[in-house]
């Protein structure tokens, strides 16, 4: 059978992603005048940097806090595997970032003097996070979209799926590794190819490929797949962040119970109602994640208890219900007064700390690829991230990537080649759905049974030989079938998966979100894990 209809499109600039990064950096580029597209597989606001509740940390108040502890906190959160100069590039430009996004209108929350009010969280040493309420994300992405959908350099193509970026070395025998663009499946199901001189992958995280996760959806790692098959090698993928506190209920899936709550003095308990994480760390309940995430997960195998619990009933019921509205008001729809009652609560994956090896301006090996957010590993958050470090990240980040693609542009020669259309070759309608979301569900389950919170080798080697026998199957699937949304986030899922599986294997040591039975310890030089594109295909 012929393939779907085609069509081109011809930009400056793809984007693909509408986070905060992706969003910011093409605002960025826009009002430098060059031809913006932005690529998103849903709607232009669905993302985790929307749902992010806590806030940006950075220092503003310069009388207490400074830029020195602010970087110690996210070294010793990191377990010592950040990347320093990128610690303090990211650290020192939080301020401007702050004042930009209030330029563009975000309302953060004030305290009574008119000072912005600043939260803290686990892993923090002073109070720096700047909110809005309890949904900054929201807040932050509400204002930058309505300044990109009223720019005129900015094209915005929502429920489009990436497929993969295009080198010159790939389809024009050339010798040039350069992006010249990629291809994307359009909401109609045709495929569209995209000239572009640059690339940004901007797409988020990789929340999906577990079985329970406070990501939306659309978390399906393809930034990191694409990048990586395009030849970015993967730095620190085994360290997956898993959120301690996920509200457990049995409709209400992935709803975060912020870290915030246990910032103003929320309580983790058992279902006995008592207190467990100062057996685990001096800081208790404000311990850093990996800590906080191992310790419930521990208390729940020792225990058998689905859940634990996250007491606020000791705080102020007005309190909470200002500082809290979004998180409150779900408790409550929820049968859940944290007045009076405790939250029940879980670990759930929420963030990946490794990713596509870049500059902190997000530029990568490959010309004319830049990657951005959660998709990058910039060095900024090590073996485990400082809660709100990722907002600060993305927030950074689009002014810089930004200019690094402008310069980027004003070097380049010539006219951009223009690419071949895509071959579907003999491909057919998809037959059986159901061996799409068979694997779909194998993959996370594997993932969340043998990759989680405690790995051992044998859980290692367990998975990476399901893996294996599930990859052939998705590969031939995806060279006879037309690709559909489904099958290629299953494509890009399995790959992430096998890529954090063999950054695990490859560290033989305990640290940070990484912790290995077998392994215990934390070995005295800290190294980063890569792998690359020659050890995968």
């Amino acid at each position: 059978m012929k393939g779907n209809k085609m069509k081109r499109i011809y930009a400056d600039v793809l984007i693909i992603g509408s986070g905060l990064s992706g969003l910011s950096t093409a605002l960025s580029l826009a009002e430098k005048g060059l031809k913006t597209v932005v690529v998103t597989k849903e709607a232009i606001d669905v993302s985790n940097s929307a749902n992010a509740q806590g806030g940006i940390a950075t220092v503003t108040d310069f009388d207490v806090d400074s830029f020195e502890k602010h970087i110690k906190d996210t070294i010793t959160a990191g377990a010592g595997l950040n990347n320093e100069k990128a610690v303090r590039f990211f650290v020192e430009n939080g301020p401007d970032a702050i004042k930009y996004f209030e330029k563009l209108g975000c309302h953060f929350t004030e305290n009574e003097e008119g000072k912005l009010d600043l939260g803290r969280e686990g892993g923090h040493s002073e109070r720096r996070v700047v909110h809005a309420g309890d949904i900054t994300g929201f807040e932050l992405i509400k204002v930058v979209k309505k300044a990109v959908l009223l720019h005129s350099n900015i094209t915005v193509l929502e429920n489009h799926t990436a497929i993969d970026v295009i080198t010159e070395s790939k389809f024009m025998s050339s010798e040039s590794n350069k992006i010249i663009g990629a291809y994307v499946l359009g909401k109609n199901g045709e495929i569209i190819t995209i000239t572009a001189k640059t690339v940004l992958l901007a797409t988020g995280g990789c929340g999906k490929v577990y079985l329970y996760t406070s990501n939306p959806d659309v978390t399906t790692g393809d930034g990191v797949a694409i990048g990586f098959r395009a030849g970015v090698p993967v730095v620190n993928m085994e360290m997956i962040q898993f959120h301690p506190t996920i509200l457990y209920h049995e409709k209400i899936k992935s709803m975060l119970i912020s870290e915030a709550l246990r910032g103003e003095g929320g309580v983790l308990i058992n279902k006995r109602g008592e207190t467990f994480m100062e057996k685990y760390h001096p800081l208790k309940s404000l311990a850093p994640r990996d800590i906080v995430a191992r310790a419930i997960d521990h208390e729940m195998k020792m225990s058998g208890d689905d859940c634990v619990f996250l007491d606020m009933t000791k705080l102020d019921g007005h309190f909470l219900q200002q500082r809290f509205p979004n998180i409150f008001r779900i408790c409550m729809d929820a049968g859940i007064d944290m007045r009076t009652m405790p939250i029940p609560v879980v670990p759930a994956a929420h963030y990946s700390c490794g990713g596509l090896q870049s500059e902190p301006t997000g530029k990568t090996i490959i010309p004319g690829l830049f990657v951005s957010g959660e998709v990058a590993h910039t060095g900024l958050h090590g073996a485990n991230r400082l809660a709100s470090n990722s907002l600060l990240e993305a927030a950074v980040m689009g002014k810089y990537v930004a200019k690094e693609i402008v310069s980027y542009i004003a070097d380049y020669t010539g006219e951009c080649p223009e690419p071949p259309e895509w071959n579907p070759g003999d491909a057919e309608d998809e037959d059986e759905k159901i061996i799409i979301k068979q694997n779909w569900d194998e993959v996370r389950r594997i993932m969340w049974n043998y990759v989680g919170i405690v790995r051992s080798n044998k859980r290692l080697e367990r998975a990476m030989a399901r893996l294996e026998l599930m990859k052939r199957e998705i590969n031939e699937y995806y060279w006879n079938f037309k690709v559909s949304r489904d099958l290629l986030e299953l494509r890009n899922l399995t790959l992430v998966a096998e890529l954090i599986i063999r950054s695990a294997m490859k560290r033989k040591e305990s640290r940070g979100l990484h912790f290995n039975i077998d392994y215990p310890e934390t070995l005295k030089e800290a190294k980063d894990t890569i792998v690359t594109q020659a050890e995968i295909f």
